[in-house]
């Protein structure tokens, strides 16, 4: 029997003739391993990019977003389960070769592509050959991830890619075994090697009562962020809803989330959303150095856009992002 090693993720998945590996999609086929999702969506949105969250890229954009289903995850709080944890032969999907994404993109006026709300790490050859496609058309790429994935084809694919939100579940290695099935190391990785690249990096994490909201936890996620990519990459706060496995626990509460935004700011980090609930000045980005308002925001619509060139109109103290 021929059996095929994968080297995408970590979890370097041995897999049988005729079997998946631990994502679902990827099935060795007489001794060859194939992406079987490839060109073949099951999600087609056309979202605000501020969706993604992103907040420092484009805002005020329309992002054409797209997903297969798989994912080399399995968290039991996932908000998109039904796609994510999905058989491929259960899935309906519909034909989008990566020649015709960047076509659909443009059709509907849209800035950037998204690969999103399952995993593109697991649609990797689908998500790299449209991102190839979509720059070709001068659009721009951008990856909503978990970030679990190899070095080299993070650096190949990423070398295609404008924008990343990557979700850090906790700073536990202990939490990505036991409720996601996976290990913090490469992550982190993902997060660093993906800011150094100059791809424009947004963070979220995901706040769960009782599994990841304690203060202590909060802060040291923040301080490593801050220590490691910089206090100017962008952090997203966000609400728990009772999803998939975890339907037993209560939502986030709002004095969670205000809570771990303030812990964020006192650890030096610029700019701190929340998100999946609207609390004052959740969404509104600042400057750092005279604290001006400088995009407000309610939810995903941009009610105002100050910044001038890249820059503070105020004080000229350059706001990361892209934004023209």
């Amino acid at each position: 029997m021929s059996v095929v090693q994968c080297q995408l993720c970590p979890k370097a998945c041995v897999i049988p003739l005729g079997a998946s590996g631990d994502c679902r999609i990827r099935v060795n086929m007489d001794g060859r391993l194939r992406a079987v999702t490839y060109g073949y969506p099951s999600a087609i949105h056309i979202d605000p990019i501020e969706k993604k969250p992103m907040n420092h890229f484009l805002p005020g954009s329309r992002s054409f977003s797209i997903a297969t289903v798989g994912c080399n995850l399995h968290c039991k709080f996932c908000q998109n389960w039904d796609l994510s944890q999905r058989n491929p032969e259960e899935a309906d999907a519909v034909p989008l070769p990566p020649e015709a994404v960047s076509v659909a993109a443009r059709q509907y006026n849209c800035q950037s592509v998204a690969y999103t709300y399952s995993d593109p790490s697991v649609f990797y050859e689908y998500a790299l050959d449209s991102a190839m496609q979509c720059r070709a058309a001068s659009l721009r790429n951008v990856m909503v991830t978990a970030g679990y994935l190899n070095d080299a084809p993070l650096r190949e694919l990423y070398r295609h890619v404008d924008g990343a939100n990557i979700d850090l579940k906790a700073f536990s290695d202990a939490f990505y075994r036991d409720v996601c099935g996976a290990s913090l190391a490469p992550v982190l990785h993902a997060l660093v090697t993906t800011k150094a690249m100059g791809v424009i990096v947004e963070v979220t994490n995901l706040l769960i009562p009782t599994l990841n909201d304690d203060d202590l936890a909060i802060r040291n996620l923040c301080r490593w962020i801050a220590e490691n990519m910089g206090r100017e990459t962008p952090l997203h706060f966000s609400r728990f809803e009772p999803q998939y496995r975890l339907r037993h626990l209560p939502p986030t509460p709002a004095e969670t989330l205000s809570r771990a935004r303030d812990i964020a700011l006192a650890e030096g980090l610029h700019y701190v959303y929340v998100g999946n609930l609207l609390l004052a000045d959740a969404g509104t980005t600042r400057c750092p150095r005279c604290a001006r308002e400088l995009v407000r925001r309610t939810g995903y619509v941009v009610e105002l856009n100050r910044i001038e060139n890249g820059r503070c109109p105020g004080c000229h103290q350059e706001i990361y992002g892209l934004w023209n």
